[in-house]
């Protein structure tokens, strides 16, 4: 954060002139300034004096008859989720700034910058880019106090520069998102991660593999540029150890010849073996889509690469070790395409499933799907909201969690199931799901449903609600054929009951169109004690989930927009005493 963007410059301004005023007020600076028509750029020795310019000059020092505006520069590309709000005013609460924050989204931190000013500053990180960018758009210039606030982007150093698209083709710019399997979407997974190669080979060979020193995996490390990894002191005692290749595709598969071509050799001089098979480890997900229907995508591998692969049976995984082995049998030169062609394939159905992650959680707003254990962990989860695929990868969590109330109408013949023996599956599936689930006396003598109340966060409201689904589906309450659909009622402010209808009942059809549930709210509610009115949500699981997850969405905006509504009439009978 060490470079300035100098704006608002009079005509005629030269780089004397920016030195001179630098030079004035003691902010040290580096090279030359970069002057552009009306703009210039300038680098500082460090965030300290890059943050002193900002404060002693933007707003403050006039130049040929103009105030300079004087902020961090930051490439389209690095703009991200973290904003530098300054100029905050010393006795502000953190509850004050952080109820002005949260008007806008999600802040998942926000940590004080030591800074030589009176004034305070901040490092403020939201959920997402376009909650930064409004509380961008909204909170610069915005008086606080007497003080005008000047929020900047903290530069995202971690994301990659977009590249300049052909002639010819249309790049899909900054307010058109990218379709998922497009061309512009597909390379995120493949520029932040690289599938590792992971390979078992005879721990004898594990020395000559090293070689004196380290020399041999130095001089492979390097042909290859990739990183290597021999596990030598995991399974003590074991026959074979394993090995993981980090690189491109293309390296990995050089990386892996090279050493199949050292085992050969080493095995040739000490009478071993003629010829040793490589040993791929991939993890069980992936295997059924590699074998293909019927058999048809291994066997065609097999014959383009005149080998004989097999993998290791089903019954060989658990729970710590969910990788199965592919044994691949065949010349050193035949083995490396196979594997080259292999993880090609793993690559491809690593993406989709990346792919498909981001749609579902686009499709169902609010709900950590990582959390509900619908992907597969494995040993690299370790951040709180997040779960690691297959290879490690952690894919973040934007969701905080909130409880909530949800009414859930249930045939009342299926209570003794839902209940259990001794109330033994009530107790199972409020523990396994993280909610507290009751179910309430019957209204009436005759009456036919039976009303559960789920309380809990959206991921415990999913468990439980997908338990209650699947259990009416097993004790076949329902029929055989037909689909359980059930009715859940979530009570909601009644001012908020027409923004879930929408002007002209857009939104409820777009509810009901886009969850292919039942969506109603009854006209001529009287409001309950609390001022709260139901809504009414009728259909399977999924229709149900997506319309509860889109209407409690709705719901949050509407809270957000009166909270900033309340705190601006605050502020502005504070301006009209003072």
């Amino acid at each position: 954060m060490n470079h300035l963007f100098i704006s608002n410059m009079g005509d005629g301004v030269r780089d004397e002139d920016l030195a001179r005023v630098f030079h004035e007020w003691s902010v040290p600076f580096t090279g030359s300034f970069t002057i552009k028509n009306g703009y210039a750029f300038v680098e500082c020795p460090d965030e300290k004096a890059a943050m002193k310019a900002i404060e002693l000059l933007s707003g403050k020092v006039q130049l040929c008859g103009k105030l300079l505006e004087v902020k961090h520069s930051v490439p389209a590309h690095q703009r991200g989720r973290r904003l530098q709000v300054r100029n905050i005013p010393p006795q502000t609460h953190w509850q004050v700034l952080d109820s002005l924050l949260s008007q806008y989204g999600s802040v998942e931190s926000c940590q004080q910058v030591n800074a030589d000013t009176e004034n305070a500053v901040v490092n403020v990180q939201f959920a997402s880019k376009n909650q930064a960018r409004l509380a961008l758009e909204n909170l610069n210039g915005f008086v606080v106090d007497n003080n005008t606030l000047t929020v900047s982007y903290i530069p995202d150093v971690s994301t990659p520069p977009v590249s300049r698209s052909p002639a010819g083709v249309r790049s899909p710019g900054p307010h058109r998102r990218p379709q998922v399997g497009s061309p512009v979407h597909s390379p995120r997974t493949r520029e932040h991660f690289k599938i590792p190669l992971r390979i078992q080979v005879p721990t004898q060979f594990i020395g000559a593999i090293i070689g004196k020193e380290g020399a041999t995996i130095s001089s492979i490390t390097k042909k290859t540029h990739s990183k290597i990894d021999i596990h030598r002191k995991e399974h003590a005692g074991a026959v074979e150890k394993q090995i993981t290749i980090h690189s491109s595709l293309r390296g990995c598969t050089e990386a892996c010849r090279l050493i199949m071509e050292i085992i050969k050799k080493e095995a040739l001089d000490t009478k071993f073996t003629a010829e040793g098979p490589l040993k791929m480890l991939v993890h069980n997900d992936f295997i059924g889509r590699l074998i293909g229907k019927d058999g048809h995508r291994l066997k065609k591998v097999e014959e383009d690469t005149s080998t004989k692969i097999t993998i290791s049976p089903l019954e060989d995984l658990t729970y710590l070790n969910p990788e199965r082995t592919i044994t691949i049998k065949g010349s050193v030169e035949a083995c490396s395409q196979a594997e080259e062609e292999l993880m090609k394939k793993i690559t491809e159905l690593y993406e989709r499933d990346m792919e498909a992650l981001d749609l579902q959680c686009s499709l169902i707003p609010g709900l950590n799907l990582n959390a509900l254990g619908l992907f597969t962990k494995a040993a690299g989860a370790n951040r709180s909201g997040s779960t690691a695929s297959p290879y490690g990868t952690q894919v973040a969590s934007t969701f905080r969690g909130s409880f909530e109330t949800v009414h859930l109408f249930i045939p009342a013949i299926s209570v003794a199931a839902i209940i259990g023996k001794k109330g033994q599956h009530i107790k199972q599936l409020a523990h396994f799901s993280g909610a507290s689930i009751r179910i309430a006396p019957p209204e009436s003598l005759d009456s036919k449903e039976r009303r559960v109340v789920i309380n809990g966060t959206p991921e415990a409201q999913f468990k439980a609600q997908c338990r209650i689904f699947s259990k009416l589906k097993e004790e076949n309450i329902f029929g055989p054929k037909q689909e359980v659909k059930l009715t859940a009622h979530i009570k909601v402010p009644a001012c908020a009951a027409g923004h879930i209808i929408g002007r002209g009942g857009k939104t409820i059809m777009f509810l009901q169109n886009i969850s292919c549930a039942e969506v109603e709210v009854p006209r001529d509610q009287v409001p309950d004690e609390n001022g709260q009115v139901i809504v009414k949500i009728t259909g399977h699981f999924f229709a149900c989930q997506l319309a509860q997850r889109n209407i409690q969405e709705i719901l949050s905006d509407v809270r957000r927009q009166q909270h900033y509504k309340t705190r601006s009439e605050s502020q502005r009978l504070i301006a009209v005493k003072q």
